[in-house]
């Protein structure tokens, strides 16, 4: 499970918080680490430093452009963040994260993106709606800013509490009884959609809801902010986002066709 959850950091200015964040993963079993257009040198004396020990993290971090790209083969991205400043979203506790994460990481092509944003100003609201849910700390509402690496800290013990929690749970290999015990096979049709098919399917939306006067890109009222939730809450899966595309697509054939000729 632990293999399956990956740290994506968000514009980090300083070296020393990704050593940190490093060391967090590390020290709770974590190692997938993506970085998203840092802005900063990410192997420094001070981020080999700050590491402690966990830098070939920092070796094998993986860069992107943006968080599309790091997000891509995800099936869950849980952004951390209090809230969204436009549109509210689905809000989870860390416990609540990690109570989850059984089921979500069971399916053999799953992945889970926990998302991090800069340390000055987080996450933005274009990046926060690209998340199926945030996960919100409950600190000290006197004084709640996180560092980095504390946060990633708090997650990731998470994440490991439920790990243990579920071995504990798993029946010993040895046991006899095993024989008798239900297998769950995952079929292919039950597969979440990745995050880089809902986002195909999202520019998919746009164009069709624009093309039919839906849609106005100059006054969109949030309209594609609030269909993206929609979306993203009810979580989709392949064959279903399948399905959808191939009605956006017979939306466009109609919608093509009906058009005056001149």
């Amino acid at each position: 499970m632990l293999e399956r959850v990956r740290i994506v950091l968000i514009g980090t200015s300083h070296p020393g918080n990704i050593g940190g964040v490093a060391r967090a993963m590390h020290n709770m079993g974590l190692a997938d680490l993506a970085l998203v257009a840092p802005r900063c040198e990410v192997i420094t004396q001070e981020s080999i430093s700050r590491a402690s020990g966990a830098d070939h993290l920092l070796h094998s971090a993986q860069v992107f452009a943006t968080i599309e790209d790091a997000v891509a083969d995800c099936t869950l991205a849980v952004g951390a963040s209090a809230r969204s400043r436009t549109l509210p979203w689905p809000m989870i506790t860390p416990r609540e994260l990690a109570d989850r994460l059984p089921g979500e990481c069971r399916p053999s092509e799953s992945r889970v993106a926990l998302v991090f944003g800069r340390e000055d100003s987080g996450l933005t609201n274009a990046e926060l709606q690209r998340c199926h849910a945030h996960v919100h700390i409950p600190t000290n509402a006197d004084f709640s800013s996180l560092n980095l690496a504390a946060a990633v800290q708090v997650l990731a013990y998470e994440c490991r509490m439920a790990w243990l929690s579920q071995a504990s749970q798993e029946p010993s290999t040895t046991d006899p009884a095993d024989a008798a015990l239900p297998v769950t096979v995952s079929e292919a049709d039950d597969e979440l959609a990745s995050h880089a098919a809902l986002e195909n399917y999202f520019e998919h939306l746009e164009r069709v809801l624009i093309a039919i006067g839906f849609h106005d890109p100059e006054k969109p009222r949030q309209l594609m902010a609030r269909l993206r939730r929609l979306y993203l809450r009810a979580r989709p899966e392949q064959m279903e986002m399948n399905i959808l595309r191939g009605i956006l697509s017979a939306t466009e054939k109609a919608a093509h066709h009906k058009q005056p000729r001149e």
